[in-house]
Parts: structure tokens; C-alpha cells; sequence
């Protein structure tokens, strides 16, 4: 295969599960990998370097930080940057497309959208929501990450973006303990964006993003989201996934992934607001303090 003028970042904290299974599916697409990590324990850094990856290191705050800081720090000269996490590989039949059309796309285009396929305990769920399309191929020095803490999507200086056909993977091997406490510590920065929806509270610039009709319509959704009752908007929104779109259909994978992600998460969310507005009301300034003392967080 003849690889194209792409460059690939991958972040990383403790990816060795992940790592060599994302970086094969790269290395008939691209020759430059960059791993982006923050100081891994494991052998995260033994398989990127085995491998031929470049290989850096960044204190870690946040994605988007931490994918900003690698565009801007690990001199990237191919024409097309594609975004991946370490527990996302690119498909056979995306590489093919990717090597098919990326060199000849028009120059009027700048972004392009690659369908997600989701696969949670090793089953590859399609029924609880809508298809999910990225931006997670942009041209280099047209692109970079939404300055948030939660959601983050890649943000277009200029131009159009087209859709591929064929699928990124998301399918994480870790274990369901793994899961919860990764989610747990997401949900501190979930809340503190449904927080900044509703109050106002993060004090950065606020930016203003040319992001993904997808995206644009998800944030819609999620500014509605950020106004409705709490604890009745998870339960409701489970209802709706489990039930109205069929994500009963998918077996016992299906009610673990949308009862876990789409209800349990998402209460504890509205548990951590719930904990800070009982503490703070809705003082931005006690907000910023407690979240500061509670968790560790700067806003």
C-alpha cells in the first residue's frame, strides 16, 4: 500500500493494552505517529518506540490541552492530521479509504467525518442513538481542539468538510472496574460543563468554534439538556435510549452499555452539581473555590 501525507497523534496514559493494535492499523495509512503521553507507568513508551512512533511527553489537563499542546510542539509537516485515542484503531476498510481518496481531495475542503462504530464488552452496539460521525481528519494548520472540558470536538479555522464511509473503532479492553472509575473521574468535568452551560463559570475566553453540523446539533442538545431538572433528565434520557431507540435490542452488552453510560454516569453527574449547589448555590466564585478544594481542579 502507498501511505499519504498523514500524520497521526495518539494520547496516551498507560495504553499498553491498547497501543500496539492502534498503531498496526496505522502503519499502512501514514509513516508519522506521534505519541502524545503523560508520563506512563507501563510500557506505553517501549511499544511506541518499538514501533518507530515519535515519542513525547506532556504534563496532562486536559484533552484538548493536551492535543493543542502536540500541534503546536511536534513540528507536524504532512499535509492531513488524523486524531486518535489509544483505545481507537481505524478499520481495514478505512485504511483503504483513507489511502483511495486523502491525496485527492479538493483544496476547498478541509475536515472529514468518519463514522464511529462503538464496541463495548466486545459487541459492536448500533441500536440507543443516532449515528455518530467525528471530525477527526483535518488539514494541517486548519484545524485544532475546542478549548472545553468535556466534549471537545475538533474545531475548523476555514473550509468544508466531506463524510467517509467506513469506520473508526472504539472498542476499549479494559475492565468494567476500569470503566467506572474512569467515568467517575469524567464525571467532575462533565458537571463542570453543564455548570458553565448554565452559570457561566469557567473563566477562559470563550472561543468560537466552526465545528461539525453533528456536533453543533449535539451541543444544542446538550445546552437543553443543562436546563432541565436534575436526576429526572438521566432517568429520562435512559428511557429514551433503552426504549425508544431499541437499545434493548442488543442483549445483556446493550442494557450494561445504556443503563452505565446513559443513566448511572449521567446521575452521577447530577449527584456532583447537586453536592456543589447545596454547598455554593449558584455563587460562580464558591463554585470555582469548592471545585478547587473538593477536586483538585482549577477552572
Amino acid at each position: 500500500m502507498n501511505r499519504v501525507s498523514l500524520s497521526a497523534i495518539i494520547l496516551t496514559f498507560n495504553e499498553e493494552i491498547h497501543l500496539q493494535r492502534c498503531i498496526d492499523s496505522l502503519k499502512n495509512v501514514c509513516e508519522d505517529i506521534i505519541i502524545v503521553d503523560s508520563f506512563s507507568k507501563d510500557k506505553t513508551k517501549d511499544i511506541a518506540l518499538k514501533n518507530n512512533a515519535r515519542f513525547v511527553q506532556n504534563k496532562w489537563i486536559n484533552h484538548a490541552i493536551q492535543f493543542n499542546w502536540a500541534l503546536e510542539n511536534c513540528d507536524i509537516k504532512k499535509d492531513w492530521i488524523l486524531r486518535l485515542d489509544a483505545d481507537e484503531y481505524l478499520t481495514p476498510a478505512l485504511q483503504d479509504e483513507i489511502i483511495e481518496k486523502l491525496n485527492l481531495i479538493d483544496l476547498s475542503v478541509t475536515g472529514i467525518m468518519l463514522p464511529l462504530q462503538r464496541i463495548f464488552m466486545n459487541r459492536h452496539l448500533k441500536k440507543g442513538y443516532d449515528e455518530i460521525k467525528l471530525l477527526r481528519i483535518f488539514r494541517n494548520g486548519k484545524g485544532k481542539s475546542e478549548n472545553r472540558w468535556m466534549d471537545e470536538h475538533i474545531s475548523l479555522s476555514e473550509g468544508l468538510t466531506i463524510e467517509f464511509s467506513n469506520s473508526l473503532a472504539d472498542h476499549n479492553l479494559n475492565s468494567l472496574h476500569w470503566w467506572t472509575t474512569k467515568h467517575n473521574g469524567y464525571s467532575i468535568r462533565e458537571a463542570i460543563d453543564l455548570l458553565d452551560i448554565e452559570l457561566g463559570i469557567v473563566t477562559h475566553k470563550k472561543e468560537i468554534s466552526k465545528i461539525s453540523a453533528q456536533a453543533a446539533k449535539k451541543r444544542k442538545l446538550k445546552k437543553n439538556y443543562a436546563h432541565k431538572p436534575l436526576f429526572l433528565r438521566a432517568f429520562i434520557y435512559f428511557i429514551y435510549r433503552y426504549f425508544f431507540r431499541l437499545g434493548f435490542t442488543e442483549g445483556k452488552e446493550g442494557f450494561l452499555w445504556h443503563f452505565l453510560q446513559g443513566w448511572w454516569y449521567r446521575t452521577l453527574v447530577d449527584a456532583k452539581i447537586y453536592e456543589i449547589k447545596k454547598a455554593c448555590g449558584n455563587d460562580k466564585e464558591k463554585i470555582k473555590d469548592y471545585i478547587q478544594k473538593q477536586y483538585q481542579i482549577v477552572i
